[in-house]
């Protein structure tokens, strides 16, 4: 299988259980299914088979006895210490957070890389194998590929239904939430008459500056005069001194 492929799709499937999660938010996740576990369980368990005749067969391999040179002894040998290293260290680590999340999407991708490059890797080993080493040593690596090819295609196979049931239940997660939705009444707004109006603050109007008095031509009339003050009454003369007598 092309391994762009898988790699687009397990993008596709990284943003679906993105949407996913958005689309549940805070509902509790579905148990996964027995017949998921189940299948998981055996494909773990031929892999691990598989791992450990590898690491048997190469472990047998006569590569300094090869009747050939140095250089491809020395790459031979590098190929294959890389190999048992990852199926002593690599892959075990990878199986045991695959059997923690059955169907995690990211970690079965994971996986299905790490077995391509395994295979990749073996296939290299096998050729110089079949062109240096004996029958019985190219015969036994070859079949350890086959095996490690049908555990690569099989969980190639389960990312594709894994990628089928997450898509069927993001669409039954979006209807449920539309019909949700739909049957959630609009809200209301009520407004209280009861409530009386702010007072208004009374308006004050300017005082316009008074007019200047026009001027009055026309007389007004006399006033009456005073009546004039009583005449004071004349004092008597003073009385006359009689003339001295003779």
């Amino acid at each position: 299988m092309n391994y762009r492929y898988f790699l687009a799709l397990a993008a596709l499937l990284i943003a679906t259980s993105v949407c996913l999660a958005q689309a549940a938010d805070s509902q509790p996740a579905p148990p996964v299914a027995y017949s998921s576990i189940s299948e998981l369980n055996q494909l773990i368990g031929n892999l691990q088979q598989t791992s450990q005749q590898m690491q048997d067969n190469l472990s047998r391999l006569r590569i300094e006895k090869w009747k050939t040179d140095s250089r491809t002894k020395q790459q031979t040998s590098s190929d294959v210490e890389s190999i048992q290293r990852n199926l002593q260290t690599a892959l075990p680590g990878i199986l045991t957070e695959l059997k923690n999340s059955p169907e995690s999407t990211p970690l079965t991708f994971k996986l299905y890389r790490n077995l391509d490059a395994l295979y990749d890797v073996t296939s290299s080993v096998v050729e110089s194998t079949g062109a240096f080493g004996s029958r019985e040593e190219f015969e036994s690596v070859n079949r350890d590929l086959e095996s490690l090819e049908q555990s690569r295609r099989a969980f190639a196979d389960r990312i594709d239904r894994i990628a089928t049931a997450k898509e069927t239940e993001i669409g039954q997660l979006r209807t449920a939430l539309q019909t949700a939705r739909a049957e959630i009444p609009p809200k209301k707004t009520v407004v209280d008459d009861t409530e009386s109006a702010p007072a208004k603050k009374p308006v004050t109007h300017k005082k316009s500056p008074p007019k200047p008095k026009s001027t009055n031509h026309t007389s007004t009339p006399a006033q009456q005069s005073s009546p004039p003050p009583a005449q004071q009454q004349s004092s008597p003369p003073p009385a006359q001194a009689p003339p001295p007598q003779k």
